[in-house]
């Protein structure tokens, strides 16, 4: 273990773990600093959060001084984190250690003799990722990939990549992406990929937020309130995946926050991380990312996936409007599965006998969005409002398409009401 210094008059080298990787990183540490400490808490927070200090960027800052043998400093600044939030665990654990140096050497993270075991551990491992993220996070300027389209009706996307125990928040600003934030999460016990009921894993997929419940309405082990995601979707239920309750939700009040690997499945945020999601959060509409480890490419390579995407969307809606049988259906895969489980034959016959025979005059798509799937399948989820006219009648119905790639050629493979 690296030993940290009980005297720094002396001379002794002051480093920790923790200390060592921040000086790993101070050249992008301000950058980091400077955006949670100004947009993590946004304009609708309640006025008590407001005053309090970001707790991640102090956490950042008592790093650093430890890093560079700033002991009184880091000790005034864990002596605030800890006053303005005292359920912050981690928090404590790093004021612990700094009170400790000043009366003996402390050779690792962590140094009470009687902490249990596996506490440490999970201390130690909410410590890493938080200082990893900083390490890791990407350039503002940057789209997360899996995001091709936002639509029209939709104000904000909420990416999360779990490799980094993180969730990226960006806002729809006239269909351009603009990052806001970024949150410690906690995800499932064992991980990801959930594929069936009480695996206590969190799904990897493209998801909607399909509920909103208040703090009241609620056990305090849920915080101040929750998110249900629409957890199994369309693509999930394809594949065999059960299981429910996929929630965003917060951390019972005696406690800021959990493990990196802790829940049943769900994605968990601190309180007041998780209140400036729910104050924006709109059912049916606000998307949410869940990946393994998400890729952010520049706006040159993301305006060109986004045309390639776009370009299949196009031809669908001029074939329905040009409702030639044979050209709609040219764009369908042999693979296509209703959400009856009909074979793409039956469902086509099905659609046809609700026109009886008519032909749309128009057939218009609006509120567009596109986002590619994660995963090893090549596949792009699209969810827009079609609006048909067949004669002097007009419907509109929101509607989800699963389009994977065949080849050289994307297809549909799953189509139905969202």
């Amino acid at each position: 273990m690296v030993r940290f210094a009980a005297n720094t008059r002396k001379g002794l080298p002051l480093r920790s773990v923790l200390g060592r990787l921040m000086l790993s990183c101070l050249a992008c540490a301000p950058v980091a600093t400077s955006v949670a400490s100004s947009s993590a808490i946004p304009p609708q927070t309640l006025q008590s959060e407001i005053r309090k200090p970001d707790p991640e960027a102090l956490l950042i800052e008592i790093y650093k001084d430890l890093g560079n043998n700033r002991l009184q400093e880091a000790q005034a600044k864990a002596d605030a984190l800890v006053a303005a939030y005292p359920h912050f665990r981690l928090g404590h654990l790093v004021r612990g250690d700094l009170l400790m140096m000043h009366a003996r050497p402390v050779r690792g993270f962590g140094a009470m003799a009687d902490a249990p075991a596996d506490k440490l551990k999970d201390l130690r491992a909410e410590a890493m990722v938080r200082i990893k993220s900083l390490q890791e996070r990407p350039n503002p300027n940057l789209i997360p990939k899996p995001v091709l389209q936002v639509g029209d009706d939709q104000k904000n996307v909420l990416v999360v990549d779990t490799s980094r125990s993180r969730m990226y928040v960006y806002e729809n600003q006239g269909g351009q992406l603009r990052f806001i934030t970024d949150y410690y999460i906690s995800q499932g016990r064992y991980g990801v990929n959930k594929s069936r009921e009480g695996d206590q894993r969190t799904p990897i997929g493209v998801y909607y937020v399909n509920a909103r419940i208040p703090g009241p309405k609620l056990p305090d082990f849920y915080g101040t309130g929750a998110l249900p995601l629409n957890y199994p979707n369309e693509w999930d239920k394809r594949n065999g995946r059960s299981g429910s309750g996929i929630w965003l939700h917060g951390t019972p009040s005696d406690n800021f926050s959990r493990p990196p690997l802790s829940s049943d499945g769900c994605v968990v945020l601190a309180n007041p991380d998780l209140q400036s999601l729910y104050s924006t959060a709109e059912v049916g509409k606000t998307v949410v990312v869940i990946s393994d480890g998400i890729q952010f490419v520049n706006k040159s390579e993301w305006d060109k996936e986004r045309g390639s995407a776009g370009k299949f969307m196009d031809q669908w809606q001029q074939d329905m409007e040009a409702a030639d049988a044979d050209k709609v259906l040219a764009n369908y895969s042999p693979a296509f599965r209703s959400n009856l489980g009909e074979s793409l034959s039956t469902w086509f016959s099905r659609q046809q006998k609700n026109l009886n025979g008519a032909r749309p005059s128009s057939v218009k798509v609006r509120d567009l969005s596109l986002y590619r799937y994660p995963g090893k399948d090549e596949l792009i989820v699209s969810t827009f409002i079609q609006e048909t006219a067949v004669g002097k009648n007009k419907n509109a119905v929101r509607k989800r398409q699963y389009w994977q790639k065949e080849g050289s050629q994307w297809k549909i493979v799953y189509e139905g009401t969202a």
